[in-house]
């Protein structure tokens, strides 16, 4: 449907480069700071995620183990 747009080239790129530039360059150093912290927090999530799944099983029988039993029937 669009596909007689296609891709900037390099030129094109300039241009969206430089009005970039011009719209947010005050606060460029900012957002790459945030950017950074973003990216930073989103692998430190990865990590705590990683080890989550990789818990030996020992560990979650020992846990529902601890678990309280029921009472047997009486009768």
């Amino acid at each position: 449907m669009l596909a007689f747009l296609g891709l900037p080239g390099g030129s094109e790129w300039i241009i969206i480069l430089f009005i970039a530039v011009l719209i947010f360059g005050r606060r460029l150093p900012d957002i790459a700071r945030s950017l950074g912290k973003s990216i930073t927090e989103f692998k430190k999530g990865i990590k705590e995620a990683e080890s989550e799944v990789r818990k030996s099983p020992e560990d979650t029988v020992a846990k529902s183990d601890d678990s309280a039993k029921p009472e047997p029937p009486r009768g």
